[in-house]
């Protein structure tokens, strides 16, 4: 081999190995590119997600109180309401914690419950059906072992409404919704000197509706039916309407229409929009 031809070789020997290196850089950013990108997609449906699951996030805390000591007879329809209202809840997407016949104890632990799950973009529903008494401007859940003499026993054994509704106000809830079936002629009332019947009328903090099955001060009858009228006319609606400013307020011309005005259900709200939950 002559010098020329050796250079000839020599020259290209260094091109074929100049092509291989380029050739395997293009290979690595290619490959590194493809990475980057699988990963930025991977971390975009990850927050994707996220935000859906913040986004669908449904709470309810579902209490039927009936078997009350002091009371005559088991109300029969509280326990039925809750077991109906919540069939229908998880249907539409709510993570249910039902409580029946609970005590004071076993209320305290799921509002604790309820408050751990909560997030700035929950929706959460508080229902509630029982005794349930007013003092002062405070309308109180009773449990079915609270031993009530006077005024003064209903704050030591009751659980405040307005206290749930702060509790969902401290953990950032985005809209709460309360439904109280607990405007009924009380075994207590007999005890008191003087006494207010049926429920308090409630201010609803900002972004919450409230829903009583009668207006504040009055008391409303047990229907004979499977489930109490307040429970009955808003199953109809909840699957009816998409909203809850709407199916609440259906619900309450519904029975007032159908009791030519003998019960009418009370609803007060400051939603900023409407929460949709049904439909």
């Amino acid at each position: 081999m002559n010098v020329r031809q050796l250079r000839i070789s020599r020259r290209s020997v260094a091109i074929a190995t100049a092509l291989v290196g380029m050739v395997s850089l293009a290979i690595g950013a290619h490959a590194a590119l493809n990475k980057r990108s699988l990963d930025a997609a991977k971390a975009i449906a990850t927050e994707q997600n996220s935000d859906s699951a913040r986004k669908t996030s449904r709470l309810a805390l579902v209490i039927g109180n009936g078997h009350y000591p002091d009371a005559s007879a088991p109300l029969a329809q509280p326990i039925n309401d809750a077991h109906g209202l919540s069939a229908a809840l998880r249907g539409n997407g709510f993570d249910v914690d039902v409580v029946e016949d609970a005590t004071r104890d076993d209320m305290a632990r799921a509002i604790g419950r309820l408050k751990g799950k909560i997030g700035p973009d929950t929706v959460v529903m508080l229902f509630f059906g029982g005794y349930g008494v007013q003092v002062g401007r405070e309308s109180f859940m009773i449990p079915v072992d609270a031993a009530i003499w006077k005024e003064a026993d209903v704050r030591r054994d009751g659980v405040s409404v307005e206290s749930v509704l702060d509790a969902m106000m401290e953990q950032g809830a985005k809209a709460k919704l309360v439904v109280l079936d607990a405007s009924r002629r009380n075994p207590y009332e007999r005890r008191f000197r003087s006494f207010s019947h049926g429920l308090a009328p409630i201010s609803p903090p900002e972004n919450t509706i409230v829903l009583s099955a009668a207006t504040p001060g009055k008391v409303a009858d047990d229907s004979r039916g499977q489930y109490s009228v307040l429970v009955a006319e808003l199953l109809n609606n909840l699957t009816a309407q998409a909203g809850a400013e709407s199916a609440f307020n259906k619900t309450r011309v519904a029975i007032s229409r159908a009791s030519e005005g003998e019960q009418v259900p009370s609803v007060s709200s400051s939603l900023l929009e409407d929460v949709r939950i049904g439909g």
